[in-house]
């Protein structure tokens, strides 16, 4: 069986023109028999609120085997010091990034937990599907805020609307629960 564990809930201020003031990414934690996997690590101001959760869930920070980075943007990835010994896996289709191990397509990472390309935000976005006491998907900024899903409307910056709203469907078939970006999870009922 797969646990999920929020670590810190994320949020996004912004300035009256659209600017972004602040942005922290919601951090989640995938526990099975044999790993523990966190989604997103967050940006520097969530460091406490993390090692506080670690400390009430008995769990050690050292023993994270994975961390998947939704995508490379700083308030996603600022914490990943924090795992030393976890392989980070990103999307292709970025950046550069050598010192990430790079996934192609969707990929199952391990009984129950699947990543899936989800281009919107960025062409490297991707999700994790999570099958557990219910199905579970952390999309980070494929649906940035709860509100981006209940209006029906592409994250703010984007590749193109209609490759995101491709994403966010492709999101709403799988999911109960989502956890967005930059908020706390939410309940969607099934068309």
């Amino acid at each position: 069986m797969n646990y999920l564990d929020i670590l810190v809930i994320g949020n996004l201020e912004r300035a009256e023109d659209g600017s972004i003031l602040e942005a922290n990414s919601t951090s989640t934690l995938i526990r099975s028999e044999q790993r523990l996997v966190v989604v997103d690590t967050s940006s520097r101001p969530s460091r406490p609120a993390i090692k506080t959760s670690f400390k009430q869930l008995g769990v050690f920070m050292k023993d994270v085997d994975t961390v998947v980075l939704t995508h490379p943007h700083y308030d996603h990835a600022e914490n990943l010091d924090m795992y030393p010994n976890a392989e980070v896996l990103v999307h292709s289709g970025g950046e550069d990034n050598a010192d990430y191990t790079i996934v192609e397509g969707n990929r199952k990472l391990f009984n129950g937990v699947e990543l899936v390309h989800t281009p919107g935000h960025t062409w490297d976005s991707m999700s994790v599907f999570v099958k557990a006491d219910l199905n579970y998907a952390i999309v980070g900024d494929a649906i940035p805020l709860e509100d981006n899903f209940r209006r029906n409307i592409p994250p703010g910056l984007n590749i193109g609307a209609d490759t995101a709203m491709k994403s966010i469907k492709t999101i709403a078939n799988f999911a109960d629960i989502i956890v967005p970006g930059h908020g706390a999870p939410f309940r969607i009922r099934k068309r």
